[in-house]
């Protein structure tokens, strides 16, 4: 049987497979608004589907919550999906998209797989056992570790903003601007989060999100060194805007910047 990590990665593979099929035919590619004025498309609830059945396969007893599908089950453990993590994005056809799995027990995170189909890679954590990655077929396995050699100050230090356009907004611009007014906003081209968590960027800011979206990045970005939180503090997934950095020292300057 495998194990809970290499389900998720599996499972992250699986959704992979189904989102790019959808990626490669974007022209034909049918798209709705939700009431929340996200979009959603027939590859993001394919890839849901194809997701939760492998999961349910596997894990029958487990819990399931996804962005499309909604909740299932009850229990300790539950695993939490975001089939296509920026759709606009994804519709847009910029590759920084993502698919995303997470077990959370007990109400932690235990373990998380994060794959960009379109980039071919795929970052992994478990709790305790480190953050990795590799390309999507598997090659090239590596640790990943945030940057420690950088002073734990925002002058300087280097900010991703999520979402990028097309589907930043004006309220998106305004909730990063403490951020971007003292620290260097810069492009990012793979997810920033995950940039945080390899050493390419020293803080990562997602101005709007659910549990779906953060369930999967907090446990990597944490595991490779770095720290996650909301305006709660640094603690498990949650909604609103979240805060992702190198270092707690650093989380905690930015912390006082966005929210006093």
């Amino acid at each position: 049987m495998l194990s809970d990590l290499d389900l998720a990665r599996e499972a992250a593979h699986t959704g992979s497979a189904v989102a790019l099929k959808h990626f490669a035919a974007l022209a034909d590619l049918p798209r709705e608004v939700k009431p929340d004025g996200s979009l959603v498309t027939a590859a993001d609830r394919e890839t849901e589907v194809a997701i939760r059945e492998l999961l349910s396969r596997e894990r029958p007893g487990d819990a399931l919550l996804g962005e499309e599908g909604g909740a299932a089950g009850e229990g300790r453990r539950r695993w939490i999906v975001d089939p296509i993590d920026g759709t606009a994005q994804f519709l847009a056809g910029d590759d920084r998209w993502l698919v995303l799995v997470a077990l959370e027990e007990d109400g932690a995170v235990v373990a998380a797989a994060a794959a960009e189909p379109a980039l071919g890679a795929l970052w992994w954590a478990s709790r305790g056992g480190g953050a990795f990655r590799s390309a999507l077929d598997g090659t090239g396995e590596a640790p990943v570790t945030v940057a420690t050699d950088r002073a734990d100050v925002l002058e300087g230090a280097r900010l991703g903003v999520v979402p990028a356009p097309p589907n930043y907004l004006e309220s998106d611009r305004l909730i990063a601007a403490p951020l971007a007014a003292r620290a260097t906003a810069v492009d990012w081209d793979a997810h920033a989060p995950l940039l945080v968590a390899s050493g390419g960027l020293d803080l990562a800011v997602q101005t709007r999100g659910q549990i779906w979206d953060f369930a999967a990045t907090s446990l990597i970005v944490t595991e490779a060194g770095g720290a996650y939180g909301g305006v709660d503090g640094i603690r498990g997934p949650q909604a609103g805007t979240s805060l992702f950095a190198r270092s707690p020292a650093l989380w905690e300057e930015a912390r006082r910047a966005l929210w006093g």
